[in-house]
């Protein structure tokens, strides 16, 4: 994977500010998915509602998939910066009236999950959080802005080393700021970190910083819609992207699984405190990948570089579940999350490459909807499955009696059945992946705009147009 390019300079340029805008963000994000995590726990120890808590996923989830593409949309066509400062601004506006909502209701409201007080509570936060999102899709467009085209996906690892610690820092803080403050402590703690966001962003000048103009941003020029129909154009007219955003929806939806069962099945093999810490060690593994992609880099392929990594993942989710054994889900999980960063930054480094800087926040935001939309959707029948289809067949049923002599008996080897099926599905798309016309296309588009931007070029923008000469260019014409 490695390559010769030059290692990231953080110390001076646009890198620098790249490196403040990093920082900024973490800080954000931290903050955010602190109040996320802890107005969960905090919703389950005031009602004990295992709804309440899931309606909480349940929005976050659906908001998140729904206004990907319009967040896309503002990127596009405001300024960066500009649209960091409106997104901290409205996430402390929100947090600052959901304080207000917390102070002046009755405690005894907010101990039933009916309460109309609780979810005007919850709504708020969670609209605050959900505000946050554009900040996400923002920075991998200043990658592209900031950072020459051969050091992006270094950068790009830094982004997921951020993510890693963002995991590690809020499944530490949200818990402790409800054990000892409750929910004033954590809108107290959010406030401050996003006030003080604010002010830095304004000592932070972002070079080159302009929003789309009208020939560039399309049927949306004004920015007040959510431009699907241009932006699906776009996606379309570079050959293979779309098969790639596809793929990765297809992962997820798999990956939703691992958010309705990984729980159970880890604590059926360890005590709950152990869990903790073992994922709070997982969190830093991902923390390492990230500075791993930072600094040998993803060499010239890193299309070839995500499918290989999704070659580790669903190969090692299918056989850590063979053995019930805390040690193979150890070593399994301690894989996929050192590889993680390796994929998201194969993809984002691929995106930033071959679409254009004026429409990258679209594309980015169209991705996020797509592919946050899966896992939850999975979750949701998987659940259920497994629990009145697949554990009974493991307990007692068909299965037990065919495999059970070797494989196991019990709800947790049910558990475990999923878990080896839904990677031996994952593992044969992923082969069909790489014998596709879709990688060969993508691949060669990828190496057509590598050529097209010298290395180290100081700009590190992509092409106004991207790899499918044809449809794109008669895209650029009408409209993305």
């Amino acid at each position: 994977m490695a390559d010769r390019a030059p290692a990231l300079d953080l110390r001076s340029g646009p890198e620098r500010v790249f490196a403040h805008l990093l920082v900024n963000n973490l800080l954000v994000s931290v903050v955010n998915y602190t109040v996320w995590f802890a107005v969960t726990f905090w919703v389950f120890l005031e009602t004990g509602s295992v709804f309440a808590t899931g309606m909480i996923a349940g929005i976050f989830l659906v908001a998140t998939a729904g206004t990907g593409i319009w967040f896309g949309s503002l990127v596009d066509h405001h300024r960066k910066h500009a649209v960091l400062q409106a997104s901290a601004g409205a996430s402390t506006t929100l947090y600052a009236l959901a304080l207000a909502v917390y102070l002046l209701t009755p405690e005894e409201s907010f101990r039933t999950a009916g309460s109309l007080p609780l979810w005007c509570f919850i709504v708020l936060l969670m609209l605050g959080v959900i505000a946050g999102n554009p900040r996400i899709i923002a920075l991998p467009t200043l990658v592209t802005l900031l950072v020459p085209a051969d050091r992006r996906d270094r950068a790009n690892g830094l982004v997921g080393s951020a993510t890693g610690l963002s995991m590690l820092a809020t499944s530490v803080i949200s818990g402790l700021l409800v054990a000892f403050g409750g929910m004033t402590a954590v809108l107290a703690v959010a406030l401050t970190v996003l006030v003080l966001s604010v002010a830095h962003l304004t000592r932070v000048q972002v070079p080159e910083d302009r929003a789309a103009s009208p020939a560039e941003g399309g049927d949306d020029a004004d920015g007040s819609g959510v431009d699907l129909r241009g932006t699906l154009r776009l996606v379309r007219g570079v050959p293979g992207l779309l098969p790639l955003i596809l793929f990765s929806c297809f992962n997820n939806f798999l990956g939703g699984a691992f958010m309705a069962l990984m729980d159970p099945y880890g604590l059926s093999l360890m005590s709950v405190q152990a869990w903790g810490l073992l994922w709070g060690g997982l969190s830093a593994l991902m923390i390492v990948g990230g500075l791993l992609v930072a600094r040998i880099g993803l060499g010239s392929r890193p299309i070839r570089v995500l499918l290989l990594v999704n070659v580790a993942m669903w190969a090692g989710t299918m056989l850590f579940p063979l053995a019930s054994s805390v040690l193979t889900l150890t070593v399994a999980m301690a894989v996929f999350m050192t590889v993680m960063p390796f994929a998201e930054a194969a993809e984002q480094t691929v995106l930033q490459r071959v679409v254009p800087y004026e429409r990258q926040g679209r594309v980015f935001g169209f991705a996020q909807s797509v592919e946050q939309a899966a896992s939850p959707l999975t979750a949701f029948l998987m659940a259920p499955l497994t629990e009145f289809v697949v554990i009974p067949f493991m307990t007692d049923g068909a299965g037990a009696r065919a495999i059970g002599g070797w494989f196991g008996t019990g709800p947790t080897r049910g558990i475990a059945l999923v878990f080896v099926v839904t990677g031996l599905i994952g593992l044969v798309v992923v082969l069909a992946a790489f014998a596709s016309p879709a990688y060969r296309r993508l691949s060669e588009a990828y190496a057509r705009a590598r050529d097209d931007v010298p290395a180290g070029d100081a700009e590190g923008i992509v092409p106004t147009l991207p790899v499918a000469p044809a449809p794109v260019a008669a895209a650029s014409s009408t409209g993305p």
